[in-house]
């Protein structure tokens, strides 16, 4: 049964919840993970969902912040390890682009014990991916494309299931027009939402360059998606966040809207 894991649904700086994160559960049981947060915290959110790292052959990086890409060595470094203690079968695929994949060679060299970095380029292999470029693994089909952000290089992705499932990733970042093939009409669409639209004074998204719960459900209404999920949010509500972001979201939107908490499992109907 396919279904979303959150591992984290908070922003950079949240200490009540975990960094924005997810895996997901494919047809033939494969797992395929998105972003890994900004430490070691990655390691105990995956046990605590239950993760088995022998069924994750496949992964996606979106940028290099530090809340999405740290947590990235510590799974390279986990992998690593189970694969020199035979506990690890086959190969680990990274998918990102030049600018993350940069960054990745360099920590792991700089950071990880020889044995383990001995095997990125034999073992887990980082793959370069390009605006518009499509790769297919584990009966998926994934298109990468760049959010055109003003901040740092980042990409989304839209995930293609044999029966025409479309599970559309937009990142952290408000949507671009440019990626509208990817987003409109999507069944799953996955956007961030900093805080309510009446808290933006506190939380000032915008100079952030981040988006409220109003803008992205307006903006899934616009698409026409079935599904959106709310993730990368302020954690100061969060005790209030799904009750509240939900109700403000269906002033907007008519579809089916999810306000993850951290752990939390969506099945992908």
């Amino acid at each position: 049964m396919r279904k979303l894991t959150m591992l984290g649904t908070g922003n950079a700086m949240v200490t009540k919840c975990y960094n924005t994160c997810f895996y997901l559960e494919l047809d033939n049981g494969g797992l395929f993970l998105t972003d890994a947060g900004g430490g070691n915290g990655i390691l105990r959110q995956l046990e605590l969902a239950g993760f088995d790292y022998q069924k994750c052959h496949h992964m996606f990086v979106t940028h290099g912040h530090t809340d999405h890409v740290l947590g990235v060595i510590w799974v390279m470094r986990k992998v690593a390890d189970l694969m020199n203690k035979g506990k690890y079968q086959g190969e680990f695929h990274i998918y990102c682009h030049d600018v993350v994949m940069d960054m990745l060679l360099t920590m792991t060299k700089m950071t990880l014990k020889k044995k383990d970095f001995a095997r990125v380029g034999t073992s887990i292999f980082l793959h370069e991916v390009t605006d518009g470029e499509t790769v297919t693994f584990e009966d998926v089909t994934l298109t990468a494309f760049d959010i055109l952000s003003t901040k740092a290089k980042q990409f989304g992705y839209e995930l293609r299931f044999k029966d025409g499932m479309r599970f559309t990733c937009l990142g952290d970042e408000p949507y671009n027009e440019h990626d509208r093939q990817y987003a409109e009409g999507a069944d799953w669409l996955l956007a961030e939402a900093f805080c309510k639209y009446g808290d933006r004074d506190k939380f000032k998204p915008y100079e952030k360059n981040h988006s409220t719960v109003k803008e992205a459900s307006e903006l899934a209404e616009e698409l026409g998606v079935k599904n959106l999920v709310l993730y990368h949010t302020e954690d100061k509500s969060i005790d209030t966040r799904k009750q509240a972001y939900t109700a403000e979201s269906r002033e907007y939107y008519h579809g089916n809207v999810f306000v993850p908490d951290d752990l939390d499992v969506i099945p992908l109907a």
